[in-house]
């Protein structure tokens, strides 16, 4: 008995020995390659650093691919509204080109230009932001800020989404219109903060608006829903405080929806009606009202 169990115990201290010396290689192995990736990702980061030359620094970046730091794939994050294939395209034309300038089916993570590929994504209207970062050691991370849609812009028969900025986001086709205020003629999408500011004071003429059309480069002429016309006059606080007087004198007397035609607020404290009238009748004088407050 006594003789099994010193058997027995040689054997499980034989077992754990040989377990202790596997355990022990294994992590001797895993710190060496961590030691040799991080010298090289050193020497990488010193190439570039200290300027040299381009091919030095392909051959640094190329020993890092080597030792593992390989782009096997990548994410994107943020994207909302925007066509995901037109990232893709970028991000993989990269890749593709970085792959082939070192013979490789994978680029090293060094050789990967994430500036390049945030400048070409901050091209497209949608993108107000682009982040590339690389997550180690074979994925790169691509997150997009997306700008907000506002407003639609026609211009020359043409319909475009805009930010409150006016910057034109994608083109929209007539008959899948958003329903978003449509700003109308050259250079609307610029002045469209603009007009959100002038209808600021007035919410009720806001939720009216039809469209708004901007005028000579100088004003706006707003549309309603109602199908009357509001002339307003030049200069965003004139216009501002314009609309929001009739805008008072609509809530109290009714004025949209009965039938109108325009509404001219060009002079100040002033507003110019325009009566509708049959075909064939005499063109009526046009009424003026004065505006009080």
């Amino acid at each position: 008995m006594a003789a099994r169990r010193g058997t027995a115990t040689k054997s499980k201290r034989k077992s754990a020995s040989k377990a202790k010396t596997l355990s022990s290689a294994r992590a001797n192995k895993l710190a060496a390659f961590g030691f040799t990736g991080f010298l090289v990702l050193m020497a990488g980061a010193a190439a570039i650093a200290l300027d040299l030359p381009a091919k030095a620094a392909f051959f640094a970046g190329e020993a890092v691919g080597s030792a593992g730091f390989r782009v096997d794939g990548y994410q994107i994050v943020g994207l909302k509204q925007m066509d995901r294939k037109l990232v893709d395209a970028v991000v993989i034309d990269e890749l593709r080109r970085a792959a082939a300038a070192a013979g490789k089916t994978k680029p090293a993570q060094p050789l990967v230009d994430v500036t390049r590929i945030r400048e070409r994504l901050l091209r497209f209207g949608w993108v107000q932001d682009a982040r590339v970062s690389r997550r180690l050691p074979d994925t790169l991370v691509i997150d997009i800020v997306e700008r907000t849609p506002s407003a639609l812009w026609q211009d020359r028969q043409r319909l475009a989404l805009i930010d409150s900025d006016g910057v034109v986001l994608d083109r929209v086709k007539i008959d899948n219109m958003p329903d978003l205020p449509l700003v109308i003629g050259p250079g609307a999408n610029a002045r469209a903060g603009q007009l959100k500011a002038i209808l600021a004071d007035a919410p009720a003429m806001q939720a009216q608006l039809a469209s708004a059309t901007w005028v000579g480069g100088r004003r706006w002429d707003l549309s309603f829903q109602s199908g009357e016309i509001v002339a307003l006059p030049e200069g965003e606080q004139a216009a501002r405080a314009a609309i929001t007087k009739f805008a008072k004198v609509d809530q109290s007397n009714g004025l949209l929806g009965r039938g109108l035609v325009r509404f001219d607020l060009r002079v100040p404290g002033k507003m110019i009606v325009r009566l509708p009238r049959a075909p064939g009748e005499p063109i009526q004088p046009e009424l003026t009202q004065t505006v009080e407050g």
